[in-house]
């Protein structure tokens, strides 16, 4: 079967829209009908006119669609595709947390479960995160979750001390030192690039530290001609469609692999995809409390980005 062939065949018949995020796999950001960053990607969800949302990435980005257009249908093309971030915040052990900061307000990265979502009063992305932590007083108290090393670095670049839930991204969290210090060895005339959920000693190695679609923006618009990219794979698509005479080295995890996938985000497929759209399942589905109260942190979080001229 041309699996690209009735994807787009279907997409017209049913009125669906994909929704990518750049760590997927290269077919899937070719077919996508919109491919970002979680903040694009949750402003490309609140504005869609589609029908039908497909979200090609993970179970907490369908779950924020969803939150968003609560009379949509949503599907996940693997119903597994989760997230380490995300699982290292139990709603019911944040809840506890939280009450041990009752003066708190929260500040939660939208790489969190619906049920934490519930719980917070702004979601942030690594695309915001820093003016809205600082649309409020220095004076405000603030807890962060659940990205420690997210939280780490707005506490640096800040001057703040929110308090930090202990959660990290299995992807960015495994890359070390060592091995940026090596390719920089390798290749002096590279700069480096990172995500902020890498932990302090691999941002300190940084030349430029950013969202996705920050450091998608600073490789294709500088005039530096060679990348080591402390990040996942995916971006790397992207990177090099944009600036095709560049050359861009991804932060191995280990010495066995050139890589540094998420296996959630590559769990998704076009083969996946196409029974996804074509049984319009596996259906993402939330009731009506928790959409209401995890609508209200995400509104929230748009309405500053707004302001501050993000999106």
């Amino acid at each position: 079967m041309d699996y690209i062939q009735e994807i787009e065949r279907l997409k017209k018949e049913k009125n669906a829209v994909i929704l990518a995020h750049y760590y997927q796999i290269p077919e899937i950001q070719d077919i996508a009908d919109y491919i970002g960053d979680s903040l694009g990607l949750a402003q490309a969800a609140a504005e869609t006119k589609a029908d039908l949302i497909v979200f090609a990435g993970v179970h907490f980005m369908a779950e924020t669609a969803k939150i968003l257009n609560p009379q949509k249908k949503v599907v996940l093309p693997d119903i597994n595709a989760g997230c380490s971030l995300a699982d290292s915040c139990p709603p019911v052990d944040f809840r506890k947390f939280k009450e041990n900061y009752p003066d708190h307000i929260v500040l939660s990265y939208i790489n969190c479960s619906a049920g934490i979502k519930e719980l917070s009063d702004v979601i942030v992305t690594s695309g915001n995160a820093i003016q809205i932590v600082e649309s409020f007083p220095k004076e405000q108290k603030i807890i962060f979750a659940p990205d420690k090393n997210l939280g780490a670095y707005l506490n640096q670049i800040s001057g703040r001390n929110m308090v930090l839930w202990n959660g990290t991204c299995e992807v960015h969290n495994q890359l070390k030192t060592e091995a940026i210090l090596k390719l920089k060895q390798q290749n002096p005339d590279a700069k480096v690039v990172a995500h902020p959920e890498c932990d302090g000693p691999v941002l300190a190695l940084a030349d430029m530290i950013g969202s996705t679609n920050a450091m998608l923006k600073y490789t294709q618009n500088s005039n530096f001609q060679k990348y080591i990219v402390a990040s996942e794979t995916g971006i790397l698509h992207q990177m090099q469609k944009k600036s095709p005479q560049k050359q861009f080295i991804v932060v191995p995890k280990d010495e066995n692999c050139n890589c540094n996938d998420c296996p959630y985000m590559k769990l998704n497929t076009l083969e996946k995809l196409y029974w996804a759209i074509k049984n319009e399942s596996p259906e993402i589905e939330l009731s009506e409390e928790v959409i209401e109260n995890a609508k209200k942190p995400i509104v929230r979080m748009l309405e500053i980005s707004k302001a501050a001229g993000l999106i």
